[in-house]
């Protein structure tokens, strides 16, 4: 049997490996990481008009919760993300995970308003590094050919989460609002132990921090059993990587770079904004500006969310096959348009939840575009960051676009006009997203 050389590309040996076992268990406890961050950052907003009524004010007076929780976001995507560059992908996601789950279950006992708010902005510097870790693994140990797929995949986890949130209304009029938040908190705690044991660590990773690292080798044999190793390996990500093991944040705007994350930077303000926006306030709009109550939109929107998971694996495929850009504005096109719709059509008919099913589809796989954009734009060594302070643009706009939906329903805007308004916000992303591809295909391809 042929001895393999000292230096050894462990990104060139995930490139070249077939699909095993190991790479759908990693994407399956990826899924479930990003299915219970997708549920409880977006739990709120699925119960908010019940959180006001407990507390007696209205779901204006919401505002302070979500955007509490949107700019511990913010703070956590720019803190957090690095800290998986530094650390490591999985013991960050392990330490994330503890702490959301324990503040998630305490603020299930606030007792007013304004600790609410302060648990779920301090609750959201660890639920924002969650995607940016659970990104960088699933890309770090997938091959190639099938990386935009498996990507895909994992983030359905997300759209599912989201729309797994919304069962918790559901809960409210026999539990109450608390049992969201008891489950929310609940089942990062309980899938901790299977991460601790069952999801390896970047090779990637652990080839940049110490070439020599035997535990490369460990997961090298879990990847290809049968392959042999002499244990004189130096362990290499790449040759450009060669030289860069600390992430610099500086680094994201270098090597061509500046105008690339300057566009993907604003177009997830605006695409995650929007998101945070319709999640958080959706529900209010209907109810004060429509007249339905929040368990019949719940029954609607475990319908129509579900576009969102066929969004994300369709955009998959669409980057695979078609294009490695065309393919998301036109989704971000085709989510302006069915937000405007839903100001129009009435409540109840089946076109209004095919509206909703027609949004969430656009609204997943054009996120999930953006999303795999980041993870082919940044280099291993800054992967995390990257990913995370795109996110962290995405939540500064998570911030101030939710600002809208206070101010909808304390002005009384109709429905027609507050839908309108939020359809600009995507089709400003569309626009971003078409300068965005063209200026990372000028860009020299990052390792991935």
């Amino acid at each position: 049997m042929t001895m393999l050389p000292k230096t050894f590309d462990v990104q060139e040996f995930i490139d070249r490996q077939r699909l095993r076992p190991v790479h759908f268990g990693i994407l399956a406890l990826c899924f479930l990481v990003m299915f219970i961050d997708g549920f409880d950052i977006y739990m709120v907003g699925k119960i908010a008009p019940a959180i006001a009524k407990h507390f007696g004010v209205t779901p204006a007076a919401m505002t302070p919760v979500i955007v509490t929780q949107q700019i511990g976001l913010a703070i956590g995507a720019f803190l957090m993300s690095p800290l998986g560059d530094k650390l490591g992908r999985k013991r960050m996601l392990l330490i994330a995970f503890a702490l959301f789950g324990v503040l998630t279950i305490a603020t299930a006992f606030s007792p007013s308003i304004l600790v609410l708010a302060g648990l779920r902005g301090v609750t959201g510097l660890f639920l924002a590094a969650v995607l940016p870790y659970a990104v960088s693994l699933i890309s770090e140990f997938t091959p190639l050919r099938q990386r935009a797929m498996f990507l895909s995949a994992g983030m359905a986890g997300y759209s599912l989460g989201n729309v797994a949130g919304s069962m918790t209304a559901l809960l409210v009029p026999g539990y109450g609002w608390q049992a969201g938040f008891l489950v929310g908190g609940a089942m990062p705690l309980a899938l901790l132990a299977a991460l601790a044991l069952a999801l390896p660590e970047s090779i990637a990773f652990r080839a940049a921090k110490d070439p020599l690292d035997p535990a490369i080798a460990r997961t090298i044999r879990r990847l290809a059993p049968e392959i042999t190793l002499t244990g004189e390996e130096r362990y290499i990500s790449r040759v450009r990587d060669a030289g860069k093991t600390r992430a610099n944040p500086i680094d994201l705007f270098r090597d061509g770079r500046f105008v690339t994350s300057t566009l993907l930077f604003a177009a997830c303000f605006f695409s995650m904004g929007t998101i945070t926006l319709v999640a958080a306030w959706l529900p209010s709009f209907l109810q004060q500006m429509a007249g339905v109550s929040i368990q019949a939109f719940a029954r609607s929107a475990m319908i129509g969310l579900l576009g969102g998971i066929v969004g994300m694996l369709s955009i998959g495929a669409l980057l695979d096959r078609v294009s490695r850009h065309l393919p998301i504005p036109l989704f971000f096109l085709g989510y302006s348009m069915a937000i405007l719709l839903l100001g129009h059509i009435p409540f109840g008919s089946v076109w209004f939840t095919s509206a909703l099913f027609t949004m969430a589809f656009f609204q997943g796989g054009g996120q999930a575009g953006l999303n795999m954009t980041m993870a082919q734009v940044y280099p291993t060594h800054i992967r995390s960051t990257g990913i995370g302070w795109a996110g962290g643009a995405g939540r500064i706009g998570g911030v101030v676009l939710p600002l809208f939906g206070g101010l909808a329903l304390a002005q009384a805007f109709t429905l027609k006009l507050t839908m309108a308004v939020v359809a600009a916000f995507p089709f400003t992303v569309a626009i971003l997203v078409v300068f965005l591809g063209r200026s990372a295909a000028k860009t020299a391809p990052a390792p991935a």
